[in-house]
């Protein structure tokens, strides 16, 4: 399962990283990165077999916690910032799809109105006009009979 980009490197969420590897590239104890998938910060990849792997976002959010831990923040802070991050991050990209629909909506409505603008015959009426200065506007209504 080699899950690619269209440049050719490895996808951010591709789980490769064995936790050994894992481990020297963030800095912690492989002991570390259990504990923390037994508390649910994280949950890495597995093989058939079972053993762990770690994707290349798996790598960055074990970094953002070790920062966030070594900053004095308990597990259960640790917990909802990252509860809070993932929350924000919903709402943009909820953000984006609301404004890409609004656009797509300004769009119809601007096509229809062009449409229907074009489609309507000629007023019979006179265009309406300001009365230049020094004429008068005489309005008048048909009767009934």
């Amino acid at each position: 399962m080699n899950r690619r980009d269209p440049l050719g490197s490895v996808a951010p969420d591709a789980a490769v990283y064995v936790i050994s590897v894992a481990a020297e590239l963030t800095g912690l104890h492989p002991q570390t990165l259990r504990t923390y998938e037994r508390m649910g910060l994280i949950t890495p990849g597995r093989t058939g077999g079972g053993g762990r792997r770690y994707s290349h976002r798996d790598l960055e959010l074990l970094r953002s916690i070790s920062d966030l831990t070594s900053a004095g923040i308990g597990i259960e802070g640790v917990r909802q910032i990252l509860a809070l991050q993932h929350q924000v991050a919903a709402l943009q990209q909820r953000n984006a799809e609301l404004q890409s629909e609004l656009a797509s909506t300004r769009e119809a409505l601007t096509s229809a109105l062009a449409s229907r603008a074009a489609a309507r015959p000629a007023s019979k009426l006179p265009a309406l006009r300001e009365p230049a200065p020094g004429q008068s506007v005489v309005v008048w209504r048909r009767q009934q009979g």
